[in-house]
């Protein structure tokens, strides 16, 4: 959950000087919010809402642009990464309700652009991948945005921290430290007990999947939220909602960017552009 800039291997560098970025204010829930909208070398097709990571608490929107400039240029779609409200700043809901108004602006500037409905795809990672999966039940329960995907990468789902992964996680990569972390982060963004159980600030406690975008959960053997993640995904598929769930090589948790380092690694950049390349224009649901 650090916040230093971390390079790109050697093989993707070239590829993300193709794409060009710019800052691009975004209105969030309570006000404006900063992101990077990120443009692939040739003409957009859609566009990607993404939540960086940080555990809640730490901006990391800076530290995505290395993945954001690839993952523009893989899929042929504009990125748009967005911050949002900290839990250092306003706890729950203050962050989900700024990730639902910042899809919300995103379908705007779709349809500004021209480009289809069907191609606008929420993503996130760790704590953005829990920002991603609740705005996705958001959208379903308001009545929009209308989404075509949601990708999950490595998302914090339980602040109850109980599934076996974040119990019996191996110490000697780093991940007792990371599930101290992760249990750090929902102190502060969740203080009152009772939300804990609120489906907008633990998705996988969710009575209701039916009706949500296709899924790509993207977990990684020997982190402690890997289980969460999968069992997020059990459950999507158990309602009838399209998911690919892939589990990732293991991951240095020694190192605070650890899931921010393995998101760029081509095995996880080939499932997230094979998972959006598979989505047909009448996906969502």
């Amino acid at each position: 959950m650090g916040v230093q800039q971390v390079e790109l291997p050697p093989e993707l560098d070239a590829l993300a000087a193709q794409v060009k970025v710019r800052r691009q204010p975004v209105k969030g829930a309570q006000h404006e919010l900063a992101s990077l909208l990120f443009q692939p070398p040739a003409a957009a097709e859609g566009l990607i809402v993404y939540f960086p990571g940080g555990g809640f608490i730490a901006d990391e929107l800076e530290l995505c642009e290395p993945f954001c400039r690839v993952l523009a240029a893989r899929t042929k779609l504009a990125v748009l990464a967005s911050s949002y409200t900290l839990a250092t700043e306003q706890p729950f809901p203050a962050a989900v309700e700024d990730a639902h108004a910042v899809l919300s602006w995103a379908s705007r500037y779709c349809k500004r652009k021209g480009w289809n409905a069907a191609r606008l795809i929420v993503a996130g990672l760790e704590a953005g991948g829990n920002l991603a999966a609740v705005s996705a039940l958001m959208a379903r329960d308001r009545g929009g945005p209308a989404l075509a995907a949601q990708i999950l990468m490595m998302p914090m789902l339980d602040p109850g921290l109980t599934t076996c992964s974040m119990r019996t996680v191996a110490a000697r990569n780093g991940g007792v430290r990371a599930a101290n972390a992760c249990a750090a982060s929902y102190r502060d963004y969740l203080p009152h007990a009772i939300d804990r159980a609120h489906p907008y600030a633990s998705p996988l406690q969710s009575s209701r999947m039916k009706h949500l975008p296709p899924a790509l959960i993207l977990s990684a053997d020997d982190d402690p939220l890997r289980d969460e993640a999968e069992h997020y995904g059990a459950k999507l598929i158990a309602a009838g909602v399209p998911t690919t769930v892939r589990r990732l090589a293991p991951i240095a948790l020694d190192d605070p960017n650890a899931r921010c380092s393995c998101a760029r690694k081509e095995s996880a950049l080939h499932e997230v552009e094979t998972f959006i390349a598979g989505l047909r224009p009448d996906a969502a649901s």
